[in-house]
């Protein structure tokens, strides 16, 4: 595994090969991001994993400077992953040494979920990408879907610009069914076991609403009481189509989205 400190370094190294596997993170690396880089492994000569917390599309200062980050732990991780090739860990200069302020914009009807809560996430991560993809020039890029929003958005807009392919992941989880997530760090192990106990509660709606015709009106009505129930704040709690995002009541087809916030850190779901 060898580790690229800078553009130059990563445009020569990367020069040679066509059939490359990228895994974008922002570190705090765990089982899922293990499963995305064994994928690209298995798939293409070459591996390429960053590790780059884009200050950009942090809506929170605090958030940004919250956000679980040891690069030390991670190459650690990173190491023991035998035959991948390439960890990237890019400065800021590096990735907007180009400082022209993006004019990406999220459409209207796609300012819903995690879009309509953080003011201008959605358009930093797709900048973002943006950058990397034109860099790496990857075959394929792999995320996992616990953000299906993000992953929905990025799969468009880059496939639209590049001849990139955006691979979707089945969420990890962990024994207890929560899904993994480097917020899940910030707890002590008192607070994971809560955040597991909500984790259930949420999946448990997905074979209750499986006959119900109304299903975002009882969606509704949960939300008041698993907010009660956990003393918790929920942003959303909603069903949408997988194919658009639009507002749903249907069963097959479409996901349960969540957010919400347990000890002032924010999480999200869909299942």
């Amino acid at each position: 595994m060898k580790i690229l400190l800078n553009n130059q370094t990563l445009i020569k190294t990367l020069r040679p090969f066509s059939d490359i596997g990228f895994v974008p993170t922002m570190g705090g690396i765990h089982e899922g991001h293990i499963s995305l880089i064994n994928k690209s492994i298995k798939s293409h000569k070459k591996t390429i994993v960053s590790i780059f917390i884009n200050p950009k599309q942090f809506n929170s200062i605090k958030d940004f400077k919250s956000y679980p980050s040891s690069i030390k732990k991670d190459l650690t991780i990173l190491k023991r992953i035998k035959k991948l090739d390439y960890v990237y860990i890019p400065k800021f200069k590096d990735i907007y040494e180009n400082n022209k302020k993006s004019n990406i914009k999220i459409e209207k009807k796609f300012k819903i979920l995690c879009a309509k809560f953080r003011k201008g996430h959605f358009e930093g991560v797709l900048d973002v990408m943006n950058r990397l993809t034109k860099l790496i020039k990857p075959k394929n890029i792999f995320m996992g879907e616990k953000d299906f929003q993000q992953l929905f958005l990025v799969k468009n807009f880059i496939e639209n610009r590049f001849n990139t392919k955006i691979i979707g992941c089945k969420t990890i989880r962990n024994k207890n069914k929560l899904a993994l997530s480097s917020r899940n760090f910030l707890f002590s192990k008192k607070e994971l076991s809560k955040v597991e106990k909500i984790s259930n509660s949420f999946l448990k709606l997905k074979i209750k609403i499986k006959n119900i015709k109304e299903i975002n009106k009882f969606l509704y009505k949960s939300k008041n009481e698993i907010e009660n129930l956990f003393n918790i704040k929920i942003e959303y709690l909603e069903n949408r189509s997988i194919k658009n995002l639009s507002k749903s009541n249907k069963f097959k087809g479409s996901r349960i989205f969540l957010a919400y916030y347990f000890k002032g850190i924010r999480l999200i779901d869909n299942f």
